[in-house]
């Protein structure tokens, strides 16, 4: 009988240690370096013209969100009704970062499911994304008037995390959380 204690004291304490740790907060959750601090400078071609650049500085002077996106990314094309929805309601300005893409499906994707981005930044080798440390596309980075990055979600953007996690940090008046 000896011989079974040992080993179930070592199950018992390994789910302890896993129940424990998953009531930490959300397991999912990657924390951004820049909540609170100045969104990472950068400069890109924009994916309409490459003649054009975008950089951090066009983003400054009200709230704006950022939102990293790829046409091989499933979850953004099931945010992107919602992107359209907030384009069309004049909430907030929305800035696009196509990431790791090529330019002429981009452009095929924007033709076909509407542009909800008042200018989309074409990232093709995915510098400025690592840059701002993104773990994978879809991810949201909402900015206050100063340029401060004030939240960042990760996966596809929806009413429920827009209602919860955007509103109160725009009605605060940008707030770092």
């Amino acid at each position: 009988m000896s011989r079974y204690v040992l080993p179930l004291i070592a199950v018992i304490a390994l789910i302890f240690f896993l129940v424990i740790g998953l009531q930490r907060g959300d397991p999912r959750a990657l924390p951004s370096p820049y909540i609170g601090k100045p969104a990472p400078q950068f400069e890109l071609p924009t994916l309409n013209d490459p003649a054009l650049m975008i950089a951090s500085k066009d983003l400054e002077g009200d709230f704006a969100l950022i939102n990293v996106w790829a046409t091989w990314c499933v979850g953004c094309r099931s945010e992107h009704p919602f992107l359209m929805k907030l384009a069309r309601d004049n909430s907030i300005p929305i800035y696009g970062i196509n990431w790791r893409d090529t330019r002429p499906e981009a452009l095929r994707w924007i033709e076909q499911l509407g542009d909800p981005y008042v200018a989309s930044g074409f990232d093709e080798t995915g510098r400025v994304g690592i840059d701002w440390g993104v773990y994978g596309a879809p991810e949201t980075f909402l900015l206050n008037a100063d340029g401060i990055v004030v939240h960042k979600h990760l996966g596809p953007l929806g009413r429920e995390a827009w209602e919860r996690d955007f509103e109160p940090l725009i009605n605060a008046g940008g707030a770092t959380q």
